[in-house]
């Protein structure tokens, strides 16, 4: 039986992405509103009773939206680490605060969920903590990396034990540089603790590609000021053709839309 990804939503406006079986599964991130979860996962035959938690990445508002309403209101465990949810609770895009939803999560420390192991684990960006998900079920890896400023000797650790991979792929650095944005904002955006430009993960892709690894990889968090999402796909396909890597035959490619769904995905 194959597990269903999908991406309900992917970017600055919100993300929001799920994982489960026909039974059961678990959400990562609420960064857009409860009623376009619930009707996202209807469109796709999954119902919200089947949502055993939701696992957060970081808090910022894009990542949180809907995590209080989901966590008080219905009753969804939020896994988080401790200092994530005091950053939530201090958010006021967050309207709902979370008061007895929350279990707390550790980095490197497994935890299940909805049939699923979950490890989170630490990233660099510039919220009050961060973390990505190795997530596991029998033989069946996914690892998810998302808003990070660079790829660290843990992130390479965690990310190269999946089969399908969710990383980002935030902006493309000239269109950045060129770009409206002030000087403050691009250099945030540039910085260690920032986002992943086209380039960078591209190279990453290429570098650390075998044929025991990925077999599809999913492109997230695309900007919409500084890049498009043929950019992301091209830059990350180049880097991968210049080593030999023959994409559509030895590993697929997608990239995320930053405010739909993507397909539904079955992955074995």
């Amino acid at each position: 039986m194959g597990i269903k990804f999908l991406s309900l939503s992917s970017g600055s406006s919100g993300n929001c992405y799920y994982i489960g079986t026909d039974e059961e599964g678990f959400l990562i991130d609420a960064g857009i509103s409860a009623r376009k979860i619930k009707k996202t996962l209807a469109e796709h035959s999954i119902d919200m009773a089947m949502i055993k938690g939701i696992c957060i990445s970081h808090d910022h508002a894009d990542h949180i939206a809907a995590a209080g309403y989901l966590g008080e209101r219905m009753g969804k465990p939020i896994y988080v680490t401790k200092t994530t949810l005091e950053g939530m609770n201090r958010n006021w895009r967050m309207s709902e605060k979370i008061y007895t939803a929350h279990r707390f999560i550790f980095k490197e420390i497994s935890f299940s969920l909805a049939g699923f192991e979950i490890t989170p684990f630490e990233v660099p960006h510039d919220a009050h903590d961060n973390v990505g998900f190795l997530v596991k079920r029998g033989d069946w890896c996914m690892a998810f990396a998302t808003d990070l400023g660079r790829i660290t000797p843990t992130v390479k650790r965690f990310i190269s034990k999946a089969k399908y991979l969710v990383l980002e792929s935030n902006y493309d650095a000239d269109m950045l540089r060129n770009g409206k944005y002030n000087y403050f904002l691009k250099r945030r955006i540039l910085g260690e603790n920032g986002h992943l430009c086209n380039s960078v993960t591209a190279k990453f892709l290429a570098d650390n590609f075998c044929e025991c690894c990925y077999k599809k990889i999913f492109l997230c968090h695309i900007s919409n000021e500084n890049n498009t999402p043929e950019l992301a796909l091209k830059t990350t396909t180049d880097a991968l053709a210049n080593t030999g890597v023959r994409v559509g035959e030895d590993v697929d490619v997608y990239t995320l839309k930053r405010d739909k769904a993507s397909d539904l995905f079955i992955l074995d």
